[in-house]
């Protein structure tokens, strides 16, 4: 018999896919991020593109991010309620990971809000809070492992948990590297 498809698992289906879209593009967010600090480009590829690309993607991030939780305060599979959305641990539905969700989104707020004030702040300022977006990334990833129904579930769902933790990895990895040769020619 076929099953109707109703608004609740449309809402459903939306949130568990805008959930695994977001860690994927919060995931190339970072790693675009954590490439735009070198201080290295060519003419094929310059440095103001990769962060240019990092902005781009990370503003479809949050307007993701912004889908992701309005689809999960308004279905009623589950009670997560508006208050769930910005302050952590005290809803009464999975309230850890839960709460780990809302801390990402918390700091994800932090640093969007600064990204806008950026002039009005010394850079040290604004970099501090901005570093800050590694532990949103860490918080999300964790949050989708947690509470994620496809994170450890799913073939396709782990892939993507383990292909984003990959990228973000190799990208420090990267970095460091990078950081060291720099600070080595520009001695």
């Amino acid at each position: 018999m076929l099953e109707t498809f109703t608004d609740e698992k449309f809402l459903w289906y939306l949130m568990r896919g805008t959930g695994v879209t977001l860690m994927l593009l919060f995931t190339l967010s970072t790693a675009l991020g954590i490439f735009s600090t070198a201080r290295a480009g060519n003419r094929f590829w310059p440095r103001f593109a990769t962060q240019a690309l990092h902005r781009n993607v990370s503003l479809i991030s949050v307007a993701l991010l912004v889908a992701h939780i309005l689809t999960a305060v308004t279905h009623s599979f589950v009670d997560i309620r508006w208050i769930d959305v910005l302050i952590p641990f005290i809803g009464p539905y999975e309230p850890l990971w839960v709460g780990l969700g809302t801390l990402a989104t918390d700091l994800v707020i932090v640093v969007v809000a600064t990204s806008l004030v950026r002039e009005r702040l010394s850079h040290r300022a604004w970099r501090a809070i901005h570093l800050t977006s590694y532990a949103a990334w860490v918080l999300g990833v964790v949050h989708g492992i947690g509470l994620g129904t496809d994170a450890t579930t799913t073939p396709w769902g782990l892939g993507a948990t383990v292909v984003s933790i990959g990228i973000v990895a190799a990208s420090v990895v990267v970095r460091f590297a990078t950081l060291s040769n720099e600070r080595k020619y520009a001695a």
